[in-house]
C-alpha cells in the first residue's frame, strides 16, 4: 500500500463513526512517518467534495484540519457533479468524475463504463481535436441528467 493510501485509510477510520473529525496535521505526519504536505496532498485529492467532504484547515501551531462528511440529497450530489463536469472535460477528467460517481453510489459501475466507452478518445476520434473535450462533456451531462430522471 502507498503513502497517499495508509493516509487516506487513517483518516477513513477516524471517520468511521464519526461526520467529522479534527487531526493535527504536524502530529499526523509524525505518526505516518511522511511529510505534512503529504498529508495535504491527500486531503485535497481524495477528500473534496465531489467525494462528499469538506476540509477546513488553519496554518500555523502545526496546522489543525477539520474534516467533515457533507450530507445533501442524490439529486443535488448528481446535480453537483454534473456543474463540475464544465463546458469541456477531457478522457482522464471524465473517468476521474464518474469514478467518484461510483464511488458516492449515484452511478452505477456498468452506467459509468457505458458513459465511458461512449465518450472516449476512440469513439470521438471522428470529431475534430478542438472540439473533442466540449462534445464530450455534452455527452456525458446529457447522459447523466437522463440517467438521473
Amino acid at each position: 500500500m502507498n503513502l497517499s493510501n495508509i493516509i487516506a485509510h487513517m483518516i477513513s477510520e477516524m471517520m468511521e463513526n464519526n461526520d467529522e473529525v479534527e487531526i493535527q496535521r504536524n502530529t499526523l505526519a509524525q505518526t505516518i512517518g511522511c511529510v505534512p504536505s503529504q498529508i495535504n496532498y491527500v486531503l485535497a485529492s481524495r477528500f473534496t467534495p465531489e467525494r462528499g467532504y469538506l476540509v477546513e484547515s488553519r496554518r500555523g501551531g502545526g496546522g489543525y484540519i477539520k474534516i467533515s462528511r457533507i450530507h445533501c440529497d442524490r439529486g443535488t450530489a448528481m446535480m453537483h457533479a454534473i456543474n463540475a463536469i464544465g463546458d469541456a472535460v477531457d478522457e482522464r477528467t471524465c473517468r476521474s468524475h464518474l469514478v467518484n460517481l461510483v464511488y458516492l453510489d449515484l452511478l452505477s459501475q456498468r452506467d459509468a463504463s457505458l458513459i465511458l466507452a461512449a465518450v472516449g478518445d476512440g469513439v470521438l476520434r471522428l470529431v475534430e481535436p478542438q472540439r473533442r473535450d466540449a462534445v464530450r462533456a455534452a455527452i456525458v451531462k446529457q447522459m447523466l441528467l437522463t440517467l438521473q430522471a
